[in-house]
């Protein structure tokens, strides 16, 4: 294997003048690049303001609406949580009004509402017994928020063991638990029911 080529460091004579904050050097092929940069400085300099602007507020009409359709989803599935094909329906609405928010706004908010809506369209699919989009939905909400989240790393897990696939689902539900402590009961049970598993597999192959 050949060895990774050693990274130098070169100091190269720069200097600032006090006054223009002008950087120069001796060596004629930084000029080019000294120039550049003296050229955005002064674009910089000659902006109005040197302040950032403040952020942009959030669009209240649009929060409104993506709270309505979390909450018409709810609704719906509590009406029919047998028939969950509405919820999801309203439940997408959410997701892609979330997820289109302007790219100024904090993605902080578009992470926490995305989380709470995929993480409701995943127990709308768990009541349909579609359980590879419940699992897939509720990866989703834990990639955008992984802690204080239990429910969705339990749903993602019970929908693993709904396919059967108990090695998959061990692995996530300890995960979930090293993170989530254990305050979430369902998980924790989840995690027990999975270690039953395991131990009845590992005693049937020792026989």
């Amino acid at each position: 294997m050949a060895a990774e080529p050693l990274e130098t460091f070169t100091q190269l004579p720069l200097t600032i003048d006090p006054t223009s904050k002008a950087v120069s050097s001796p060596l004629p092929h930084l000029s080019v690049p000294l120039t550049s940069l003296h050229t955005l400085q002064r674009a910089l300099l000659s902006l109005p303001s040197q302040v950032p602007p403040p952020a942009l507020p959030t669009n209240p009409k649009r929060s409104a609406q993506i709270q309505k359709m979390r909450d018409q989803g709810n609704a719906s599935l509590r009406k029919s949580p047998t028939n969950p094909t509405e919820a999801i329906q309203l439940y997408t609405y959410g997701i892609e009004m979330a997820l289109g928010r302007p790219g100024w706004e904090p993605s902080q908010l578009v992470r926490e509402e995305a989380s709470l809506l995929y993480a409701n369209r995943a127990q709308a699919y768990m009541a349909g017994g579609m359980w590879a989009e419940g699992a897939a939905d509720a990866e989703c909400s834990v990639e955008c928020k992984r802690a204080g989240n239990g429910k969705a790393w339990w749903r993602r897990g019970k929908c693993l063991v709904e396919m059967g696939r108990w090695s998959e689902a061990g692995e996530w539900v300890r995960e979930g638990l090293e993170i989530e402590g254990e305050k979430e009961g369902e998980l924790v049970a989840l995690g027990k029911e999975i270690e039953r598993h395991e131990e009845e597999v590992r005693s049937r192959e020792g026989r």
